[in-house]
């Protein structure tokens, strides 16, 4: 493993390089393993370096939190005044569908990380009810009364949080602002008491998902059936030769 850039007196892209650093070591040793030294190390820069940018290895995959707040609150405050308040969140949520579509490969890298490590899929959940709160607040500055904010911004991110799910299955290539739309929708017609037919895309999933676990659920069945008849003609062999 080769250090990706000689250490100097300036550091073009320090932080860029120690993201880079950081992923491909998570990929090849797993988070829980890999030291801050080792990042800095293979990004060609120190320790001291790196805390510079970051407090902790976690930071490296959740740095991006403070930008993508500002993000939902500013689009969320520049919503037209007559903007319904579940509109208005559905209007930020698609701001930042844009903005990871640019970054999709990222995105991708980082979740299968957090996915991987129980405390980091927990600093997930504590990041996205911190982006609720503050989506809360926006509607607050709107002039949105609660319980109605807070509801508006809860069910913003559980929205999201679906959404997400559906659009890194690598089964699924629409778009994470349609999948955005669709979960809306899907909320809706829960709220109104009726059924909404999933999409296509997420029935083939949803069917592909369940045929595995039946196939895996057989296939177990078959291993334990096989191994209690094996079990049972060694005692029958042992009991005759007895």
């Amino acid at each position: 493993m080769t250090k990706m850039i000689a250490m100097g007196r300036w550091e073009p892209d320090a932080r860029g390089r120690l993201v880079q650093a950081a992923l491909e070591l998570y990929r090849k040793r797993g988070f829980e393993q890999t030291t801050v030294a080792e990042i800095a190390g293979l990004a060609g820069l120190t320790e001291r370096t790196f805390f510079r940018h970051f407090a902790d290895k976690r930071e490296v995959l959740f740095s991006g939190t403070g930008e993508l707040q500002q993000l939902l609150v500013d689009n969320l405050v520049a919503a037209p005044d007559a903007t319904s308040p579940m509109d208005a969140v559905v209007a930020a949520l698609d701001a930042v569908a844009a903005e990871m579509e640019q970054r999709r490969d990222l995105v991708l890298q980082r979740q299968a990380i957090i996915a991987a490590t129980a405390e980091l899929q927990e600093r997930e959940l504590l990041k996205l009810a911190a982006l609720a709160v503050a989506m809360a607040e926006a509607l607050r500055r709107r002039g949105v009364n609660d319980p109605a904010a807070a509801l508006a911004a809860e069910a913003g991110i559980a929205v999201f949080k679906v959404a997400f799910e559906r659009w890194i299955d690598e089964a699924q290539q629409q778009p994470l602002s349609l999948h955005i739309r669709n979960c809306v929708d899907e909320l809706k017609a829960v709220a109104a008491g009726e059924s909404r037919p999933a999409p296509p895309s997420t029935r083939a999933s949803q069917t592909k998902s369940t045929r595995a676990t039946q196939t895996k659920s057989t296939r177990t069945s078959q291993a334990k059936s096989i191994r209690a008849t094996q079990t049972k003609s060694t005692r029958a062999t042992r009991k005759k030769r007895g």
